[in-house]
Order: structure tokens, then C-alpha cells, then sequence
């Protein structure tokens, strides 16, 4: 068999899929929609005051541009630090470190471009439980 043209595609993201996270993503760019081998983009979408399942991702980076509202990311083994990111800012996760998402606002949705160095990144996202003190 033999691989297709190369070729320049558009994607809509019009429906919503739930993450491993638990939250809500709009699926762009990815080894599925467009047959990427290196990337996918997404726009995820943290609802008023919700937040993401602690995990890791593994294998792969995570680059996060925040297009509206203000998050906290904490992150770490025990998720003990953390860094407040607005719109407007960039975000940079490297594989394997313990975080979650935590959107600041009770009413109004988070938005954010999503963009990993993985075509399926799904599949490589793990639950992570932070070690209980006492």
C-alpha cells in the first residue's frame, strides 16, 4: 500500500470528547483527524470552577496557550507547587510531572490551546494519585 499525497488540511473542532483528565476537549489536529505523526492540538475547555484529574503524561511535552481566564496548574509529586497562568500565557509541561488543571473562576469557562509533540496523546495520559500525608 502506499502512503497518501501529503496535502494541507483544515479541521473543525466541533465535537466535544472527554478526556482521561475528565475534561472536556474539542479534538484539532491529531494522528486520527488529519494523520499527523508528531503533533496534536486541541482546545480543551475547563468548566467554572472545575478542575482535571491529577495525571502524567507520558513520553511526550505539552505546550498550553491560554486563550481565556485564569487557571492554576499544580504540579509535583505530591502536586505542591503550583503557577497561576492567565490569557494571553504560555505553558510549558514536560513528560512524566504530576499536575492538574484548576479553573479560578466559578462562572465563567476556561479556554485553552492545547498542543503536544504526540499524534495520540490520549493514550499515553495516566491517572496519578498523590501520595496521602500520615
Amino acid at each position: 500500500m502506499e502512503n497518501p499525497q501529503p496535502k494541507v488540511q483544515a479541521v473543525r473542532p466541533d465535537n466535544e470528547v472527554m478526556t482521561r483528565q475528565r475534561l472536556p476537549y474539542f479534538v484539532g489536529i491529531s494522528g486520527n483527524t488529519v494523520n499527523a505523526s508528531g503533533l496534536s492540538m486541541h482546545l480543551v475547555v475547563i468548566p467554572p470552577g472545575a478542575r482535571a484529574e491529577p495525571h502524567i503524561h507520558v513520553g511526550y511535552e505539552t505546550g498550553i496557550y491560554v486563550l481565556e481566564g485564569t487557571v492554576r496548574t499544580r504540579w509535583g509529586a505530591s502536586l505542591e507547587n503550583e503557577v497561576i497562568s492567565e490569557a494571553g500565557e504560555f505553558l510549558f509541561v514536560p513528560p512524566g510531572v504530576p499536575h492538574e488543571a484548576v479553573n479560578l473562576s466559578k462562572d465563567k469557562p476556561a479556554r485553552a490551546v492545547v498542543a503536544r509533540n504526540h499524534p495520540a496523546e490520549q493514550d499515553l495520559v495516566e491517572p496519578y494519585v498523590p501520595p496521602t500525608n500520615g
